[in-house]
């Protein structure tokens, strides 16, 4: 039987996944981190991207928006600001929120918030990124 941690993975909303799993990975501000059972502690900023968590008999997998990744030798937490399930995934509403946000930068005249519009926009960029990455993948 192969050496399991427990892994959580919240958004502000709600929780999205609570169980068992053999490794997680995630990426982090620095690049992507893969964890196994007996991980050295660690806590880092995550960048917008996908989580992928391998329970031995399938990878489940989730984009989160950003947040902080936690792991202790047998716990892995993900605090995300936004966290959904693969199949959960909407494209036509990232697709609008890219189309939102690239307007919004283009717009030098509306009284917004600059640094807000890119966070939406790099966000938008990535679940699209996610997206596309998955339906490559079904048609294999």
């Amino acid at each position: 039987m192969a050496m399991t941690l427990h892994v959580d993975i919240v958004s502000a909303e709600k929780e999205i996944y609570s169980g068992t799993a053999e490794m997680v990975f995630a990426p982090l501000a620095t690049g992507e981190v893969g964890v196994l059972p007996r991980h050295a502690p660690l806590i880092a900023r995550m960048k917008p991207g996908e989580v992928r968590v391998r329970t031995g008999s399938e990878e489940l997998q989730f984009y989160v928006s950003g947040g902080v990744f936690e792991v202790q030798p047998h716990v892995v937490t993900v605090l995300a600001d936004t966290a959904i399930r693969a199949k959960d995934m909407d494209e036509a509403a990232a697709v609008a929120a890219k189309q939102r946000a690239e307007e919004a930068l283009k717009d030098r005249k509306a009284d917004i918030d600059y640094a807000q519009a890119q966070a939406d926009l790099a966000q938008a960029i990535a679940q699209l990124q996610f997206i596309r990455k998955l339906r490559d993948k079904s048609k294999r």
